[in-house]
C-alpha cells in the first residue's frame, strides 16, 4: 500500500493527512514514479490553506524526484529505473504517483535526488525570472526578496555569476550572511531597516531596472519606488499576504513602470520549454555557478512540522520531504 499526505479541508498544518492510497497502473502516455524526495515550497502554503484553492481532497506539493518503476504504452524516451524530476504537477507529497511521461526530465548523473527535489521548482523558476522576464547581465543591479530563502539563494548566485550587482533583503544577521556567501553583494535586515532608504544609500540613489518580490502586500508599494522609469517589478509570490487592490495609474505617475505576475507553469508548459528550461538549470548547477543548499529535511509523513517551521521563517534554502 502507498501512503500519501492528503488534505480533505483547508487550514493550518494540521489538516496535512497521512493516509494510504491507490496508485494504479501508468495508462497510455504515463509512468509510475516511486518517489525519493519532495520538494517544499511556498506555494503549497497557499494550496493548504485555500488562498489558491483546489478542488478537495487533494495531495498538494508541486515537485519531487525519484525512479521509474513501470511506464505506459507510448512512452519511449524513459525506462525503468530512470532516475527523473519534475515539478509544477499537484500531487508530490506521496511515496507513488502516475505522471505523464512529458512532464519529467531525467537527472544528471551528477545531480542526487535531493538535490533534484529540492531544485526543479525553485531553480527553475530562477532561471525564468533572471534570463525570461528581464535578462539579466554585466552592469545591471536588481533586488531580490527573501533572499535566504530558496529562490533568492539561486538568484543571487546565478544573478552574480551574470555579472550583475545583487541586492537582498533578508529578517535577520544569520540570513544575512548566508545570502552574501551565496552572492548577494549587499544585505538589507528589513526587521530594522528601511529597505527602500537603504537601497538607495547602498546605490548613492540610483533606482533599479528591476525588483524581484515574492513577500507580496508587506513589500510591494516600497518596491515599486525601488524601480528607475520603465522598470520591471516581478511579483512571483506573496509570502505575506496578496497585494490590496490599487490605482494602475499609479504606474505612470511612477514611470511607466511595468508589472508581471508570472508562473512557472506557463513557462514550462510544453515538453520544449521544460526540457530547454531544466537543461539550463542543470548546466547552472553541475558548472558549480549555483549551488543548491538542501537546510532541512523531513520525512514525508512529517509534512506538518516542515510548513510550520517554513510559515514560522526558521527555515533558510531549500527542504526536502524524504520518502
Amino acid at each position: 500500500m502507498t501512503n500519501a499526505i492528503k488534505i480533505h479541508q483547508t487550514g493550518g498544518p494540521e489538516v496535512l493527512q497521512w493516509e494510504a492510497i491507490e496508485v494504479g497502473d501508468p495508462k497510455a502516455g504515463e509512468v509510475r514514479l516511486k518517489h525519493t524526495a519532495v520538494g517544499l515550497n511556498y506555494i503549497d502554503m497557499y494550496h493548504r490553506t485555500g488562498l489558491y484553492p483546489l478542488p478537495l481532497p487533494f495531495v498538494p506539493g508541486m515537485e519531487a524526484a525519484g525512479i521509474v518503476e513501470e511506464i505506459g504504452s507510448g512512452v519511449t524516451d524513459l525506462k525503468v529505473g530512470d532516475r527523473v524530476a519534475y515539478s509544477s504537477v499537484m500531487g508530490a507529497y506521496t511515496e507513488a504517483r502516475l505522471i505523464a511521461a512529458d512532464r519529467v526530465v531525467k537527472i544528471p548523473a551528477a545531480i542526487d535526488d535531493r538535490t533534484a527535489a529540492a531544485m526543479m521548482l525553485q531553480g527553475m523558476t530562477a532561471r525564468y525570472l533572471i534570463r525570461d522576464i528581464y535578462k539579466v547581465g554585466p552592469g545591471d543591479t536588481i533586488l531580490i526578496h527573501a533572499a535566504a530563502g530558496g529562490v533568492g539563494l539561486i538568484v543571487c548566485q546565478w544573478a552574480a555569476a551574470l555579472g550583475a550587482t545583487v541586492i537582498g533583503t533578508v529578517s535577520s544577521d544569520e540570513k544575512a550572511a548566508l545570502a552574501k556567501a551565496n552572492g548577494c553583494h549587499h544585505t538589507i535586515i528589513y526587521t530594522r531597516e528601511d529597505f527602500q532608504a537603504r537601497l538607495l544609500d547602498i546605490t548613492g540613489g540610483q533606482k533599479l531596472p528591476v525588483v524581484y518580490d515574492s513577500v507580496g502586500k508587506d513589500t510591494f508599494m516600497k518596491s515599486l519606488d525601488c524601480l528607475r522609469p520603465r522598470g520591471v517589478m516581478v511579483l512571483f509570490g506573496s509570502s505575506s499576504g496578496p497585494v490590496p487592490p490599487f490605482d494602475l495609474s499609479l504606474l505612470s505617475q511612477k514611470g511607466s513602470l511595468m508589472i508581471t505576475r508570472p508562473t512557472l507553469a506557463t513557462f514550462v508548459a510544453t515538453k520544449h520549454l521544460l526540457e530547454g528550461n531544466s537543461a539550463d538549470l542543470f548546466d547552472a548547477v553541475t558548472s558549480g555557478k549555483v549551488k543548491i543548499h538542501v537546510n532541512q529535511t523531513y520525512p514525508l509523513k512529517d509534512a506538518a512540522q516542515a510548513h510550520r517551521d517554513l510559515e514560522a521563517r526558521k527555515t533558510t534554502g531549500s527542504t526536502v520531504l524524504t520518502v
